[in-house]
């Protein structure tokens, strides 16, 4: 066809984005961001196959503990004694092991009490300057007595939180070993030497509450991709741990209430027969069944019991044990149905927690169990535990949360959205890391990331109208605009992060749900996703085990995504930098003669001229006829028989295809599009016609492969364009809508926008509403 086309011209700006990361064409503008992984991630093997699976040979070790632990609430110390049995399952012989020792991060000596830089301000806190000062508190693990199975004494070497331990014979593979360790250590407070666990006091009724968490030495994991991982623990990376199973016996004053891992084997013993009798109840009860009342905690922390009694509790195949004691705790539980199985949630939580916790927890558990199990796998445990301690930390079967009400039992929405979101992430952690089992230490994003996507999942299944703040695209914008030197990749070793909440938990949570919700929808995403969870349950995933996963069993090449959102530091910024609007040229002098008159018009037209008709001007040649000649009457752009025939020539000539289109009346655009940011993303594209009506339009990222800083693409549109927009629903983390738009759309200014801004939904900023309203007159009853 040879037809000509009008175009109309559009400028826009265009720049180019710098890409730092990774090149594998660097001196071209592509060949980089669409290359695959395979530079830059382990070579499969027959540990671990190309398909992300568990390869014919996986192996992992095991650890089995017998432990008896005594709390002394007089002293605040624990002291403990545990028979443990190591498998050797590993193609190596071995002639040491690891042990961690997690709570030598409180030793003053420890190197990650001075290695956190620090300067002064002009008004200082006590935290302030005590975090400058240091403590001198005797803090760190004593090991009392290190010996093998028949009692034999074993050398030992202890670097910090580490403790290595001399094999009186090379360990073969196959074999196991088993040795025995006496320990003591004095709790900290972790209200001011924070940490994940400890005690917290309350002052008004002289009693305590301990969350005892990394509390025994512990197998450090020996793994097929880099052998021990025994780096130390700081404060905040944290655990790469080894399965296996424990029975543990836990001795505490006689009328403190206990919650563990795993399932108490000696309730009829621990219980009154009331207490007993509601527990009963509660494993078919479709609400929470307080097993210790309010009433009870009450009287309890009256007056100290000065007798001792023990509970023992087992679990199996768990890679950690954790516990809660105080005689200031109420106790309620619920039997949960999750994919089948009968699940107990149960929160255990002080006075203070009293009104959030008793109406929310326990079924916050349950909500959490279930919508974990749908997403991956179903909860494999008998119990699911959350325990309101003022923090927000995870174990297996047991967490440990904030959610405290004011004095008057009121609370704001922010303490109660803070809440519920904090249970969620923490019982949400018994699937990542505690079922799934990555490394901690090396790459927190594995844990945290992974948890806080289907943290978010959960909230919005909670409510849809959920204020979460991890997870949606749009929130995560201010963090990847930040300059290059306040970030670094998500694949960066935990104490390396500059801004940890943001690059740990929210941007591969981010990264997640734009995948989930626009690079590969929900169907491929959520199969490839619990496919992953089932290849790794109770076991060591890598990052190259997920991303592998993740294609594998979708079929969709994902590598851009990984390098770019988890190996670079880019921004997305897809700018529209140009638009040119094509017709057809009809040869129809029915139309083209009009359009030809008007285009002459806005040509010719000035403003002196206009000015004269205005005012009446007597033109010579209107005063002069004899000035006319044949120009001045002639009409240039009237249909003549001659054009007329010329056209239906033209047209009756045109095949059936030609003709089709033709008379379409197709509109053409050309459009320009600019990644200024650097990290391609899909074409969200919004278009909204002259008659109102809107379409949305999906091309893939792959449109970038030829060229990854700007790229033309002409589209085809039946009605004429009014405007275009980019990303309209904000679901690629674009950092920058201003240049989102044709044509442009302009934001109101910073300074406007905070005039205009409310407080969001679950703020902690403002008053209490709650405890207004029950000091107004016309209070509603709550």
């Amino acid at each position: 066809m040879k037809h000509f086309f009008l175009a109309l011209l559009f400028t826009g700006s265009l720049s180019t984005a710098s890409w730092a990361q990774i090149k594998n064409n660097p001196e071209s503008n592509h060949g980089n961001k669409f290359e695959q992984l395979g530079t830059i991630i382990q070579d499969p093997n027959m540990y671990r196959s190309a398909s992300g699976a568990p390869g014919p040979r996986y192996w992992q070790q095991r650890a089995d503990y017998d432990i008896d632990v005594e709390l002394d609430d007089q002293k605040q110390r624990i002291a403990g004694s545990e028979t443990v049995t190591y498998y050797n399952n590993s193609p190596d012989p071995l002639s040491y092991i690891w042990l961690q020792l997690d709570e030598n991060e409180h030793n003053p000596k420890s190197d990650n009490q001075k290695f956190d830089e620090s300067s002064m301000k002009e008004k200082m806190s006590i935290a302030d300057v005590q975090a400058i000062m240091g403590h001198n508190q005797d803090l760190g693990v004593k090991i009392e007595k290190l010996t093998d199975g028949s009692g034999k004494a074993l050398k030992y070497t202890i670097n910090q939180t580490m403790l290595r331990m001399e094999l009186p014979k090379t360990l073969k593979p196959g074999e196991r070993f088993k040795f025995k360790v006496n320990w003591n250590y004095n709790i900290s407070d972790r209200m001011t030497i924070a940490g994940r666990g400890g005690y917290e006091y309350f002052a008004e009724d002289g009693n305590y509450l301990y969350t005892i968490s990394q509390w025994y030495p512990r197998l450090a994991v020996y793994s097929d991709f880099q052998g021990w991982q025994n780096k130390q623990f700081t404060g905040r990376g944290e655990f790469a741990l080894t399965f296996g199973n424990f029975k543990v016996n836990i001795t505490t004053p006689a009328d403190h209430v206990v919650g563990a891992t795993g399932e108490c084997q000696n309730y009829s013993k621990m219980l009154t027969s009331a207490q007993l009798k509601r527990w009963n109840q509660s494993k078919n009860a479709t609400s929470p069944v307080e097993i210790v009342t309010l009433d009870e905690v009450k009287d309890m922390m009256k007056v100290k019991s000065t007798k001792k009694k023990t509970w023992t509790y087992v679990a199996t195949n768990v890679r950690d044990f954790a516990f809660v004691s105080s005689r200031r705790i109420v106790w309620d539980a619920m039997g949960t149905n999750v994919e089948g199985k009968k699940v107990m949630a149960m929160s255990y939580y002080g006075p203070e927690a009293y009104p959030l916790y008793n109406r929310y927890s326990t079924k916050v558990v349950a909500h959490t169990l279930k919508s974990y199990s749908k997403h991956s796998i179903a909860y494999p445990y008998p119990v699911a535990i959350s325990v309101e301690a003022a923090n927000g930390m995870e174990y297996p079967m047991i967490c440990f949360n904030y959610g405290r009400a004011e004095k008057d039992g009121t609370y704001s929405e922010a303490t109660k959205y803070g809440m519920i979101g904090v249970i969620i992430h923490e019982v949400g952690h018994n699937f990542f890391p505690m079922i799934v089992n990555s490394d901690e230490r090396q790459w927190t994003w594995m844990d945290e990331g992974l948890n806080t996507f289907l943290q978010y999942l959960a909230e919005q299944e909670w409510d849809n109208n959920y204020p979460s703040q991890r997870g949606p695209a749009h929130k995560i914008v201010d963090y990847m605009r930040l300059p290059k030197d306040q970030l670094e990749p998500i694949m960066t070793n935990s104490e390396n992060i500059v801004r940890f909440g943001p690059n740990a938990y929210a941007k591969p949570a981010t990264a997640l749900n734009v995948l989930r919700e626009t690079i590969m929808g929900r169907e491929l995403f959520d199969y490839a996703f619990k496919q992953y969870a089932k290849r790794w349950a109770f076991k060591h995933p890598t990052p190259a085990d997920l991303f592998r996963t993740m294609e594998d069993a979708s079929a969709v090449d994902l590598d851009w995504f990984w390098r770019g959102w988890f190996f670079g530091i880019d921004p997305v910024d897809i700018a529209i930098s140009d638009v040119k609007y094509y017709r057809l040229d009809t040869k129809n002098p029915e139309v083209e003669n009009l359009e030809a008159k008007a285009a002459r018009e806005r040509t010719e037209y000035n403003i002196g001229r206009e000015r004269n008709r205005q005012e009446g001007t007597k033109f010579a040649v209107e005063q002069d006829t004899s000035l006319q000649d044949f120009y001045n009457k002639w009409d240039r752009f009237a249909v003549t028989p001659a054009t007329r025939s010329a056209f239906n020539e033209y047209y009756a000539g045109l095949t059936p295809e030609e003709k089709a289109l033709y008379d379409t009346k197709t509109n053409f655009y050309e459009v320009d599009f600019a990644n200024v940011g650097g990290l391609v993303a899909p074409l969200i594209l919004e278009w909204t016609y002259v008659d109102g009506t809107k379409e949305i339009e999906r091309i893939s990222p792959y449109i970038w492969r030829k060229n990854e800083n700007k790229i033309t693409k002409v589209f085809a549109k039946a009605k004429e364009v009014k405007s275009i927009k980019l990303d309209p629903f904000r679901e690629t983390a674009d950092i920058e809508e201003n240049n989102n738009s044709w044509p442009t759309e302009y934001a109101p200014s910073k300074f406007e926008l905070f005039k205009q801004k409310t407080a969001p939904r679950g703020s902690s900023t403002g008053a209490n509403p709650m405890q207004q309203n029950r000091q107004s007159p016309n209070q509603v009853k709550q």
